[in-house]
């Protein structure tokens, strides 16, 4: 007996229960048909398009012409397209951090995506938590969708010199904090960082967030580094749109049968061999989670070693996006690691990994930016996780930014109590610190009031930057941007407010980190930290009402994403 063929279903999804299902149609195509739809049009499958453009969202100021571009390609393909609006999360325009909100985001997308009546979704984000958490939403809501990227923006020129926001950013700043730079030119390279619609110009979260969407299968094959203002991002657009509503017409594939084991280790081999965001590996674990799929730090540990980093650009080498994007953009990243993949992995288009790299090339790689596997820029991958007595359960180094010197360091601990610490502090003539010194940010992780900021990156206190020191081990359970660099050990678990070892640090404690081992130790003995560890007190609960509470009480560590426990997926579409 044959199966009953797939059928859209339309205006007519999920209808608003009144007891009377022939009178909630009725009803719901009334109200439609005040839009100005005809019932032509209603007959038709629907595409929704989860726009998040945002007055507070600078790298979606382009989203409406993008908008237009995907309309037309669901049109002309048959379906209806019906934008609607969920929470954008401006990275730098939100308190106390965007990661805070990610979650929320998320749940509103699977919300949405659940409650209305669509067939398939064209996802539109780019900054930075916009696509992690649209593809956390859509894994659980689990209709077929297409992801869309912002794409990055291009870059501005400074006496000369190209810039792009934020490595250049961070260089400049760190320049005027040291004395090089003067305050008329520290505020002219303000307005000449961030020059176009997009997200940061580098190898930040957004770009390595889209490299990551478009290897798990979840958007158009060659879309994810367009740059933003490229017609190209236009033609992108209404394809996505084409896409989608093929989807909605035929019922899929839906996220569960894109993103896998094997799609996320593809990922994890792509973010190692771009030298990508550590925050990647945090996005990604949640996103995995939602599908019941673990990122084992150990695995990662074994890929990272055998991954090699091929893209040289910023912020650990030297070009930007739009580089990338020129010299062959994933395709060339993924034709380097070919034998390394997985090629049985689908995507939204339908064709397998192995499919997609056995076409032809449409245009050679250039091999100045991206290189071939036997030529890389460095034969291990781009980030490690660490364990060991400070981070039993694992913490996070993009070894590729380090200074070489710095990977196997051992120092006396400068301690930071809090970001609020951290600021009073670190410039005082007279804080205790020398080169060698290992400065740590305690409270800085998931769980605690300043909800993991990107202070990771801890600023060279002045005095020691005033004398030309440019980087220092430093250690917290904070995340640190993208575009961000140097020896910086993040995301340490168990964090500090729920008090792990990284809470017990005093000044003057001797720290280990050893890349080569993969560790990072304090080296206390047992029976000074049980006697620090009966004097931990918990930090009070600042936050005692609606999300910001519930956001405190649920969400998980770093290793499995800090999504809310009770979000993460079983493998079967249901909540563990």
């Amino acid at each position: 007996m044959s199966e009953t063929p797939y059928k859209p279903q339309g205006i007519t999804g999920g209808l608003t229960n009144y007891g009377d299902p022939e009178f909630a149609r009725y009803l719901r195509r009334s109200f439609a048909k005040s839009m100005g739809y005809t019932g032509a049009a209603l007959d038709k499958p629907i595409v929704g398009i989860c726009y998040t453009e945002s007055g507070f969202n600078n790298c979606h100021r382009h989203f409406p012409e993008m908008l237009e571009a995907v309309k037309r390609g669901v049109l002309a393909s048959g379906a209806l397209p019906v934008p609607f609006p969920v929470i954008s999360l401006g990275e730098v325009f939100l308190s106390p951090t965007s990661m805070v909100y990610r979650n929320l985001m998320a749940m509103a997308v699977e919300e949405m995506i659940r409650a209305q009546p669509m067939d398939s979704v064209v996802l539109m984000g780019g900054c930075d938590k916009t696509v992690p958490a649209l593809l956390m939403g859509a894994a659980s809501a689990n209709k077929p969708a297409v992801m869309l990227v912002a794409g990055p923006m291009m870059t501005g020129r400074h006496k000369g010199e190209r810039l792009g926001a934020c490595t250049d950013c961070r260089r400049f700043w760190g320049q005027y904090r040291a004395g090089k730079v003067e305050r008329q030119e520290i505020d002219q390279i303000e307005g000449r960082l961030a020059t176009t619609a997009g997200t940061c110009a580098v190898m930040g979260t957004a770009s390595t967030m889209a490299l990551i969407s478009e290897t798990l299968g979840m958007a158009l094959p060659g879309s994810a580094a367009i740059p933003a203002v490229h017609a190209d991002r236009l033609r992108a657009s209404e394809e996505s749109g084409e896409l989608a509503a093929k989807l909605a017409i035929e019922g899929g594939p839906t996220p569960d049968k894109l993103i896998t084991k094997q799609s996320v280790e593809n990922a994890l081999r792509v973010l190692l061999a771009v030298s990508g965001s550590t925050n990647a590996v945090i996005h990604l674990a949640a996103v995995a989670g939602r599908l019941g799929i673990d990122i084992d730090y150990d695995q990662f540990n074994t890929l990272s070693d055998e991954t090699p980093v091929l893209v040289d650009l910023k912020p650990v080498g030297k070009g930007y996006m739009e580089d990338f994007n020129a010299a062959g953009a994933l395709e060339g990243v993924l034709r380097g690691l070919a034998p390394q993949l997985d090629r049985t992995t689908l995507d939204v288009t339908g064709q397998t990994m192995g499919e997609r790299l056995d076409r032809p090339l449409a245009d050679p790689i250039d091999h100045t930016v991206i290189r071939p596997a036997d030529d890389p820029i460095d034969p291990e991958g781009g980030l490690i996780a660490l364990r060991g007595s400070l981070a039993p359960e694992g913490a996070i180094l993009k070894r590729a930014a380090a200074t070489p010197d710095l990977l196997e360091h051992e120092g006396i601990a400068v301690v930071f109590s809090s970001l609020d610490d951290l600021s009073q502090r670190i410039d005082d003539p007279d804080l205790p610190v020398t080169a060698d010194s290992v400065l740590v940010l305690q409270n800085a992780g998931p769980r605690s009031p300043s909800g993991m900021p990107e202070a990771g990156y801890l600023p060279i206190p002045k005095k020691l930057a005033q004398q030309g020191v440019k980087d220092m081990v430093r250690i917290s359970d904070a995340r640190m941007s993208g575009t961000a660099f140097g020896t910086i050990v993040l995301h340490v678990a168990p964090e500090a407010d729920v008090g792990g070892p990284l809470a017990l640090v005093r000044d003057g404690d001797r720290i280990r980190l050893s890349a080569k081992d993969k560790s990072i130790d304090l080296l206390v003995d047992e029976a000074e930290l049980e006697r620090r560890r009966a004097e931990f007190t918990p930090s009070e609960g600042e936050w005692d009402r609606g999300y910001r509470m519930l956001y405190r009480d649920r969400v998980m560590a770093s290793p499995t994403g800090c999504d809310f426990d009770f979000l993460r997926g079983s493998g079967t579409g249901k909540a563990t």
